[in-house]
Parts: C-alpha cells; structure tokens; sequence
C-alpha cells in the first residue's frame, strides 16, 4: 500500500527508514573486535627447544603501507621478551639455534599474501594441519589486517608454533600496546601443556588437511 507523502504515516515512516540506514552504517563502519589465535603442532616435545634466532620478515612486507623496520624493532623486543620468560636464550643464527623467529604480515588487501613473496628455506606452512586456522584467519583479515609470528624448527624446516594477531596494523604508535598485551597472552601459553596437546589434536582430526 502506498503511503501519502503529506500524511502522518509517511513522516514516521522516513524517520524509522533513516534510522535503520544510520544504525547500519554504523554497524558496518566498527572495525572488528582484535582476535588473537594461536596455533600448534601437537605432536612436538617443546622442551627440547632451548634456544632461538631471530630471522626477521619476509620481503612482501615491503609493500605494506606501514614501516617495516618499525614493526621488526617492536616485534624483536616484545616476542625476545617473552620467549626470554619461558628459559629461551638468543643466539646467533650460525650458532644453530633450536627455533627460528619468523614474522609476516598483511593488510586488508593482502589476503593472499602468503603465497608471493621470498620465503627462502622456510615455506609459508599454510598448508596440511595449518590449513584450517589459516583460512578462518585470513577471512577476518579481509578488514583488519593479521600480524603473524611463526616459530620453525630449523632441523625439520617445519612449523612448531604459530600467533596470529588480527586488528589494524597501519597504525603502530596507536596500536602498538594492545598489540604487545595480545602478543603476552599468546606467548603465556607456550609451552602448550598436554590438555591443550589433547585439544589440538581433536581440532585437527574434525579439521584434516584436504586431498591433494
């Protein structure tokens, strides 16, 4: 039914109709709440791991609008400061350290980053058990952004324990402390204790890798 543009119905009606765009839009406009997810192979044993080297980012992060020795001086600092807490020294990278310290990240219109860039003898381990975590990550990144901090195993060149940080990176002075607050909640449950082992384990058996 058609309502009379000079009617009373018709005003109330603009009214509710402008409302609902202005709550839209401000509903679509609110970036995404911070998500932090870790990921972990199960089957490690992590007190082997003694020591670390820290190997720094991958070449495409050079077309990040952020400064890309900006977030190496901050991440070298905040993750060197918590594997420290956890008993892991620093050691130069020739001196065959236990664990590699990685870090990559994307914008909003870098989803598919991943798969370019220079990743020298360590791979991206985005696929197999990696897979599932990676996916849902990359779709909330599709708006914020995810920061990513892997920890290899340089014997095996396999991944051993992976952060993700997903919220706005193109700002670091704003960001930066809520950044480092998430990055010292992941790092407080390295080690995984064994019913976080148990756990993994169920997620990967409902999540396995896909046929080839």
């Amino acid at each position: 039914m058609r309502i009379p543009q000079h009617s009373v119905e018709y005003h109330r009606y603009m009214k509710a109709l402008k409302l609902v765009v202005l709550l839209g839009a401000f509903l679509f406009a609110r970036p995404l709440r911070a998500k932090t997810v870790v990921d972990f192979d199960p089957n490690l044993d992590y007190s082997k791991y003694k020591t670390y080297a820290f190997l720094g980012g991958i070449d495409n992060l050079v077309s990040l609008v952020v400064n890309p020795d900006l977030i190496e001086v901050r991440l070298y600092h905040s993750v060197s400061h918590e594997l420290e807490k956890h008993g892991l020294r620093e050691v130069n990278s020739q001196n065959h350290p236990d664990l590699i310290v990685r870090y990559w990240a994307n914008a909003s219109s870098q989803v598919d980053v991943a798969v370019t860039g220079n990743w020298g003898p360590y791979g991206a381990n985005i696929g197999g058990y990696w897979t599932f975590l990676y996916n849902d990550v990359s779709a909330s990144s599709q708006r914020e952004g995810a920061l990513v901090i892997d920890l290899i195993d340089p014997k095996t060149k396999g991944l051993a324990w992976r952060v993700y940080v997903v919220r706005k990176i193109t700002e670091p002075e704003k960001v930066w402390k809520k950044v480092a607050e998430e990055l010292a909640k992941a790092f407080d449950t390295y080690p995984p204790s064994e019913q976080a082992k148990e756990e993994k384990r169920k997620e990967r058996a409902a999540h396995p890798p896909k046929s080839a």
